[in-house]
């Protein structure tokens, strides 16, 4: 641990060691030794702040919801009035928002959504939140460009972003690097909104 990061108060470090290690290993592979290990903090540290690891597991998948969902709203800001730009700002975002290291899990909610099934897992209240925040926003963005058919539409989006994610996976697992990209995953999006009737982005 390096001594900015121990400057962090301890609760980001564990978020942090969580965030690293649940996902590269797997929530069920990691104990909370490995965490604390990471993290450089006692154990009574983290149940200072934690009930439990189920509770750990709740807390980084809650602030990596919020950070998706601050980086998606400002990525929106940029788009201004842009009703085609705005129905694209999910693959921008995507593009930006820093994945996990090494990204062969893909999503690290769907990497986590295969672990925590349970619905009485304080976990599993962050994974319905992401995928209402998903596709909530993506219908009305998709409505908002005036499509004829915006649930049509939106479904299209919401299978581009899907496989968006898959081929970040597959790039990083096996270093395929014909598979395509997130750029060309927008370019496609572009050209379902086109088909739908939706009008070119505008250029400033």
């Amino acid at each position: 641990m390096t001594t900015t990061s121990a400057r962090r108060p301890a609760r980001e470090r564990l978020l942090d060691a969580a965030e690293e290690l649940f996902y590269e290993r797997g929530i069920a592979a990691t104990g909370v030794d490995a965490v604390l290990t990471r993290a450089g903090v006692a154990p009574a540290t983290l149940y200072a702040h934690f009930a439990g690891k189920d509770h750990l597991v709740a807390a980084y998948l809650q602030r990596r919801l919020e950070r998706w969902r601050a980086a998606w709203d400002e990525a929106l800001q940029r788009c201004g009035d842009d009703a085609t730009a705005r129905a694209l700002s999910v693959f921008d975002v995507l593009d930006e928002f820093p994945a996990p290291r090494g990204a062969a899990r893909g999503c690290a909610f769907l990497a986590a959504a295969v672990e925590v099934t349970d619905p009485a897992h304080p976990a599993h209240q962050w994974l319905v939140a992401d995928a209402q925040l998903l596709t909530e926003r993506v219908h009305d963005l998709a409505a908002g460009t005036g499509a004829a058919d915006p649930g049509a539409l939106a479904a299209e989006l919401l299978l581009l972003y899907d496989g968006a994610l898959a081929g970040r996976a597959r790039r990083a697992a096996t270093a395929a690097a014909d598979w395509p990209s997130i750029a060309t995953t927008r370019a496609l999006a572009a050209a379902a909104l086109a088909r739908h009737g939706v009008p070119a982005e505008s250029v400033d």
